[in-house]
C-alpha cells in the first residue's frame, strides 16, 4: 500500500517537472519569435496630381493616392497623403518627408501624376506647370534623383513607386533646360527612364549604410503607361493595391514581380512595369491588412503563384501565348494558367509543339466560355460555384476553377436521390395526364368530333412521350391520332366525293362480312341504320360510330 502511494507521489512530481520545462520552452520560443517578428518602422508619402491647370488633367491620380494611403496605413506605415500640389508645395512636402524619415527602417514614396524625362533626369510635374516651366526645370519642376539621394543617407531602405509614365503633356517640339543657361534636352517621347542612383550594386562596397533602393516604374523605360478608366485606379495602382498585401509572407522583390505581371495581364500585354532594384537583403513587412477570404482568397492565392511563373517565362514563349490569345480570342490570363497547370518543366521547347498545345487548349476555353449561358439551375450553391469557376478561369487560376467544379459535382451527386424522386413524381403525373387527354379524345369521337379527338390524342401522345413510357403506349396514341385524322378529313369532303367514298368502302367490306357470316367484329362490320333524305347523316351513322367504339375498346 505504501509502495503504491510512493509511486503516485513520484509520478505526480515528474508530471509537474515536465509541465514546468514545457512552460519555460514555450516562453522562450515566444520571446524568440517576438524578437524575430519585430516590425519595421515605415514612413510613406503619397502624392496624387489630378487637377493640372495648364496641361491635360488626369482623372485617376487622386483616387490612386487616396487608396494607396489607406492600404499603406493598413500595412503599418506612417503614411501622409497630399494631392494637387504646385511646385513650391510639392518640394516642401518632399523636404519634410526626408526629415521625418530619419530613423525609419523604410521610406516609401508613391507618386501618381504627370512625369517626364529629359537628359537622364526624371521630373515630377506640379499642377501649376506650363511650357515656360521647361526653361528652368530644376526650379519649376521636381527632379526625383536628388530626393532619392537624400533619403539614402538616413534610411536603410528607400522605395519609390512612380505611376508617372503617362504620355508627354507638353508639345512634342518642347525642350528642357535644367537652368536658364543650361543646354537644351529633348523630352523623352515614351515616359520615364531609369533613375540615377538605383543601379545594381553587385559586389561593390557600400558607400553608405543603405541596404538598397527600389525604384518601381509603371511602365518599361521609354514606354508610356495607361491611366485607366475615369473614376477608377490606374492599372499600376490597382495591381499595387491587390498585391502589396502579400508582403506579410512574401519577399518584396517577389511582390513587385507580381505587380509587374498583373499589369501586363490586365492591359493585355500593352503595359509592363519595370523595377530597378538594388536591395542587399531580402525585405519582408511584418504587418499586412486582411487578405481576401472564401472563393476570392483561393483565386488570389493561385493567381499570385501564376504571376511569379509568368515572370520567369522567356520572351519568345510570352510572344507565342500573346499571339494565341489574340488569334483565338481567349483571355491571356487563362492561357498562362493552362501552361502553369501543365508545369513549367513540361512546356514544349519547340515553338511548333507549343503552338499546338496553346491552340488546343484555346479551343477548349472558347467552348467553355460559349457554354456559360447554357447553364440552367435553380440551386444557388451550384450557381455560386460555377460563377466562381468562371472567374477563376478568367484569372488563370485553373486548379482553383477545377476545385470549384468538383464541389459543384459533389453538390449534384448529393442531391441525386431527391432529383430522382422528383422525376418519378413528374413521370407519374404525365402518365395520368395522358390518360385524361385520351379519355377526352374518345369522348370527342363519340360525338363525331374527330378533329378535336385527333388533337386530344396528339396531346396524350406528347404527354406519354414526355414520361418516357414504352413504345407500345406511344403506338396506341399514334394509331388513334391517325384514325381520328382520317375520319376528320373524310368528314370534310364534298358531298359527291364523300358519297363515292362510302360506296367504295361498302364494296370493300361486303366480302369480308359475308365470309365471316355477317357476325364479324363490330369495329369492322357493324352498321347503324341510315336516315333517309340525309346522305351526310347517313354516312356518319353508317361509317363513323364503329371507329368511336374501336377507340373506346382500345
Amino acid at each position: 500500500m505504501t509502495f503504491v502511494e510512493t509511486s503516485k507521489l513520484r509520478l505526480f512530481g515528474r508530471a509537474w517537472l515536465t509541465l514546468f520545462v514545457a512552460m519555460l520552452v514555450s516562453v522562450a520560443a515566444s520571446m524568440l519569435q517576438a524578437a524575430e517578428a519585430k516590425d519595421l518602422k515605415g514612413v510613406a508619402l503619397i502624392v496624387g496630381q489630378s487637377r493640372y491647370e495648364h496641361i491635360a488633367a488626369l482623372p485617376n491620380p487622386a483616387n490612386d493616392a487616396r487608396d494607396m494611403a489607406k492600404m499603406l496605413t493598413d500595412l503599418g506605415f506612417d503614411a501622409r497623403n497630399v494631392t494637387d500640389r504646385d511646385a513650391s508645395k510639392l518640394k516642401r512636402d518632399l523636404e519634410r518627408f526626408v526629415e521625418d524619415a530619419e530613423g525609419a527602417d523604410v521610406a516609401l514614396i508613391y507618386y501618381s501624376g504627370h512625369g517626364i524625362e529629359a537628359g537622364g533626369e526624371n521630373y515630377l510635374v506640379p499642377v501649376d506647370a506650363d511650357v515656360s516651366s521647361l526653361k528652368d526645370a530644376d526650379q519649376a519642376l521636381v527632379p526625383i534623383s536628388a530626393v532619392i539621394d537624400e533619403l539614402k543617407k538616413t534610411v536603410p531602405v528607400t522605395i519609390v513607386l512612380l505611376d508617372a509614365c503617362r504620355t508627354n503633356p507638353f508639345p512634342s517640339s518642347a525642350v528642357v533646360r535644367r537652368a536658364p543657361t543650361a543646354s537644351a534636352e529633348p523630352i523623352g517621347a515614351g515616359g520615364l527612364e531609369p533613375v540615377r542612383g538605383a543601379r545594381a550594386l553587385g559586389n561593390e562596397p557600400a558607400a553608405d549604410a543603405s541596404l538598397g533602393t527600389v525604384i518601381g516604374f509603371a511602365a518599361e523605360p521609354g514606354r508610356p503607361a495607361l491611366d485607366g478608366a475615369a473614376g477608377e485606379n490606374s492599372p499600376y495602382a490597382a495591381a499595387l493595391l491587390r498585391h502589396l498585401a502579400a508582403m506579410k509572407g512574401t519577399e518584396f522583390g517577389s511582390v513587385m514581380r507580381m505587380v509587374t505581371e498583373e499589369v501586363y495581364l490586365d492591359t493585355k500585354a500593352k503595359q509592363r512595369p519595370w523595377v530597378n532594384e538594388s536591395l542587399r537583403r531580402l525585405l519582408y513587412f511584418g504587418v499586412a491588412p486582411l487578405e481576401p477570404t472564401g472563393d476570392d482568397g483561393l483565386i488570389t492565392g493561385e493567381r499570385r503563384q501564376l504571376l511569379l511563373t509568368i515572370s520567369e517565362l522567356p520572351d519568345p514563349k510570352r510572344a507565342q501565348v500573346e499571339l494565341a490569345s489574340l488569334q483565338q480570342g481567349v483571355p491571356l490570363d487563362a492561357l498562362y494558367g493552362v501552361l502553369r497547370a501543365l508545369g513549367t518543366e513540361k512546356i514544349p521547347e519547340d515553338p511548333t509543339d507549343l503552338r499546338k498545345v496553346l491552340d488546343a487548349q484555346a479551343e477548349r476555353l472558347k467552348k467553355m466560355m460559349s457554354e456559360r449561358a447554357a447553364l440552367r439551375t435553380d440551386d444557388p450553391e451550384i450557381k455560386r460555384l460555377v460563377a466562381s469557376a468562371d472567374k477563376a478561369i478568367g484569372q488563370g487560376a485553373i486548379a482553383t476553377a477545377r476545385k470549384f467544379l468538383d464541389d459543384a459535382v459533389g453538390r449534384v451527386e448529393a442531391t441525386n436521390d431527391t432529383v430522382d424522386q422528383a422525376e418519378e413524381l413528374i413521370k407519374q403525373k404525365r402518365i395520368a395526364d395522358a390518360e385524361i387527354y385520351a379519355k377526352r379524345a374518345d369522348a370527342s369521337a363519340l360525338v363525331f368530333d374527330y378533329g378535336r379527338g385527333a388533337a386530344e390524342h396528339r396531346r396524350a401522345r406528347d404527354r406519354d412521350r414526355a414520361s418516357r413510357r414504352g413504345r407500345a403506349d406511344l403506338s396506341r396514341f399514334a394509331g388513334c391520332v391517325r384514325t381520328c385524322e382520317r375520319r376528320s378529313q373524310l368528314g370534310r369532303r364534298p358531298e359527291q366525293s364523300r358519297q363515292r367514298a362510302v360506296e367504295d368502302r361498302r364494296t370493300r367490306e361486303r366480302p369480308e362480312a359475308l365470309e365471316r357470316g355477317g357476325g364479324g367484329d363490330a369495329c369492322h362490320a357493324g352498321k347503324a341504320p341510315a336516315r333517309q333524305g340525309s346522305p351526310r347523316l347517313g354516312f356518319l351513322a353508317e361509317q363513323s360510330w364503329p371507329r368511336a367504339l374501336c377507340a373506346l375498346r382500345t
